[in-house]
């Protein structure tokens, strides 16, 4: 590992600190995006229905989309079996673009996901554009002209989201769209409502509150059909762009525990998805069903990996 990365990495654990004793959840990003949400409302759920039994504790660690969290885990905690953290497609996204400088999924385990994160193209609330067509129609005309934040780098997950819409809307050379990569939803919305950037794209978790306030317009979800509790919000299919895109929403764990310890976070993790209350941060939060937890989740995350590695080498994200 780089050495000046790892010096950073070491900084900021001295500057944590762990917990020996309590369950620690790890949000790779600042507080307010969607693995900061994950952790809170996971780490919340596993005590209040008694899966532990102190409040696990929430440690947000952003750096290099989430590769800092990565690395520390790696080098500093892979045989810890107290500490979860908070994973979804940007990060199986990264790692099959080798965006971690090096790391792979195998360096850790996958231990499940409980909930899929429809996808959203957001403008603020006093954009001119008013439907997706109308972000579309501009940026075909000058795709200069339109720039998107996202919580992930770029290449990432957030990024290939516009691009498959702009894609599909005829745009031969998708390399021209402007995209800055922050750390997280929350950070990519203040770009947009400040008039940095002329959308963002991210996920309905990363956005609720701000539709509650007022301050952001969704032209769009990429999901099937229209999100419960979110009907007004259109598809991107209804608008003529054949695009679905969701972000799973889970965990992994480090790779040097037990076959043992491994099961347990799984069953864990299975009690949360079944219990009343994580039906309601469902309903809450504009999340979808979607539930694999343990080895299934493992091999279906591999097959994942290689796939997102393919595409992305047919898009030029990776030689």
């Amino acid at each position: 590992m780089n050495t000046t990365f790892k010096a950073l990495v070491t900084g900021v654990v001295m500057t944590l600190g762990t917990s020996a004793t309590a369950a620690e959840c790890i949000a790779p990003a600042n507080p307010g995006g969607g693995w900061d949400f994950t952790c809170r409302q996971i780490g919340k759920i596993l005590f209040d229905i008694g899966e532990v039994d102190s409040p696990v504790q929430v440690t947000n660690m952003a750096g290099a989309g989430g590769g800092l969290a990565f690395s520390h885990v790696v080098t500093e905690r892979s045989n810890d079996a107290d500490l979860i953290v908070a994973a979804s497609s940007a990060t199986t996204t990264r790692l099959a673009q080798n965006a971690y400088g090096g790391a792979t999924a195998d360096q850790v385990r996958f231990v499940g996901a409980i909930g899929a994160d429809p996808g959203v193209i957001v403008v603020a609330a006093d954009s001119p554009f008013m439907t997706l067509n109308d972000l579309v129609d501009a940026a075909l005309a000058d795709p200069g002209s339109v720039a998107f934040a996202g919580g992930s780098a770029v290449g990432g997950f957030d990024h290939l989201k516009p691009l498959q819409i702009l894609k599909a809307a005829g745009l031969e050379d998708i390399t021209q769209i402007k995209y800055i990569g922050v750390d997280g939803g929350a950070d990519a919305i203040t770009q947009t409502v400040g008039g940095f950037t002329q959308a963002m794209t991210g996920d309905m978790s990363e956005i609720v509150g701000f539709i509650e306030a007022g301050e952001v317009r969704v032209l769009a979800v990429l999901t099937e059909e229209r999100v419960p509790g979110f009907e007004d919000i259109p598809t991107a299919r209804e608008q003529g762009y054949d695009v679905v895109a969701v972000n799973w929403r889970g965990l992994y764990v480090p790779k040097d525990i037990s076959d043992e310890e491994f099961q347990v976070w799984a069953d864990r993790l299975a009690a949360v998805a079944a219990s009343d209350e994580w039906q309601q941060a469902m309903r809450d939060n504009g999340l979808a069903p979607f539930t694999k937890v343990g080895a299934d989740f493992q091999t279906w995350i591999d097959g994942v990996v290689a796939s997102t590695e393919e595409l992305s080498r047919e898009i030029g994200v990776i030689q």
